[in-house]
């Protein structure tokens, strides 16, 4: 799979400087890391789930979360996990490419059990979202992640632990959860594919939810969790992890949302400007200064509940060109001494040594989600994503 890889080879052709490069599930983690990108969530008891497993993949999603846990109610439980058995098991036989897909349990012990009920059809499965992680829960999921992959006889299955409890959003609290949370997912670093972020159960803690106009860096007691969980958790020197960025709850339809504007060309300012509009309008202005944030914050990809908001994410996930030059000139060899240099684009200053690690993150980025040409910018990409 790629992203972008949805739209005609010509199109992509037309977009990148440099394309999105192709992965699979066994590519290295931090690849696969790196490159969840919008990662749709969706209830285990759809009855059609297989079906919009096939439609998303269409549509450029490239890893899912099937979800056991508080998107359905505790009556729903065993009916969704029967369904999730049917879907797999109808998934088997599919040739098709299929996204990356994680179910996301209650308890450690559904972990065995649905390895085991799955049978052959485990080897469509990527690994499993453990909610409420904190030291103590977290190890009984972990070992039963890894008890299941070694029934199953799969290469890997990954862990994506949610960081939620109100142990962790509690000040007089945080900095013990955090140091056993660091102490669990470093025991067990190589299972451990990304964490995820629940700022819902964040402000349900205090009972607050934010607007369609403002983002999760505008509620304060959210902002400062992210900031400890990226300063203990993702740091830039070898022992963090990726941490992906937090759900965006608002939608609208994405065929109503965005098919008038597909009318224009992209390239044309009319265009644009109608776009711009659409997107203010319907809830979606907020998203998009969120993912800047979440980039600017540390954070890459984020937990998605609509189909509308993954080609949002993607768009803005590409690096531009302009980043790709900088990050080329600091990672030049002969730079290794370190030193300071103006950009290419003589707009700014690139100092080698503070500069190495944002760098090197942004290749990595260009490595999965492709550099945009010059003249390309986000609306190009957006619509391109969107006309399939």
């Amino acid at each position: 799979m790629r992203h972008f890889g949805h739209i005609s080879p010509t199109v992509r052709k037309d977009l990148f400087h440099q394309e999105p490069a192709e992965f699979t599930g066994a590519s290295p983690a931090r690849v696969l890391a790196a490159a969840l990108g919008a990662t749709l969530y969706s209830p285990a008891t759809r009855p059609t789930l297989a079906a919009d497993i096939r439609k998303q993949a269409g549509r450029g999603v490239v890893s899912m979360v099937l979800c056991l846990e508080d998107s359905i109610s505790d009556a729903d439980v065993a009916g969704a996990e029967e369904n999730l058995v049917r879907q797999f098991a109808e998934l088997e036989a599919d040739a098709t490419e299929l996204p990356l897909l994680f179910i996301r349990v209650r308890t450690p012990e559904q972990i065995p059990d649905l390895v085991r009920r799955l049978g052959g059809s485990v080897r469509r499965l990527a690994g499993f979202v453990l909610p409420k992680f904190d030291e103590s829960r977290g190890i009984a999921f972990l070992e039963a992640v890894a008890q299941a992959e070694a029934a199953s006889g799969q290469p890997r299955l990954y862990a994506m632990p949610v960081l939620e409890t109100p142990e962790l959003l509690h000040l007089e609290t945080r900095v013990e959860a955090l140091a056993g949370i660091s102490r669990t997912v470093n025991a067990y670093r190589e299972r451990v594919l990304a964490l995820r972020l629940g700022v819902t159960d964040f402000c349900s803690a205090y009972g607050l939810r934010r607007t369609p106009d403002m983002t999760a860096y505008d509620v304060q007691i959210v902002a400062g969790v992210i900031a400890d969980v990226v300063n203990v958790l993702s740091r830039a020197d070898g022992t963090g992890f990726t941490v992906t960025g937090p759900v965006w709850e608002y939608f609208r339809s994405q065929q109503r949302l965005f098919k008038p504007q597909l009318r224009r060309s992209p390239f044309l300012e009319e265009g644009v400007e109608e776009l711009r509009t659409a997107l203010i309008e319907h809830d979606l202005d907020g998203l998009l200064r969120e993912i800047e944030l979440d980039r600017a914050n540390g954070l890459l990809g984020k937990t998605c509940i609509h189909p509308a908001h993954v080609t949002p994410v993607h768009a803005l996930s590409v690096v531009s060109h302009e980043e790709f030059s900088d990050a080329q000139d600091i990672l030049r060899p002969e730079r290794g001494g370190g030193g300071v240099m103006r950009s290419a684009y003589t707009n700014k200053m690139n100092e080698v040594k503070p500069h190495r690690a944002w760098a090197e993150r942004t290749m990595l980025r260009a490595e999965v989600f492709g550099v945009a040409k010059e003249e390309v910018g986000f609306v190009d990409l957006l619509t391109a994503g969107l006309q399939v």
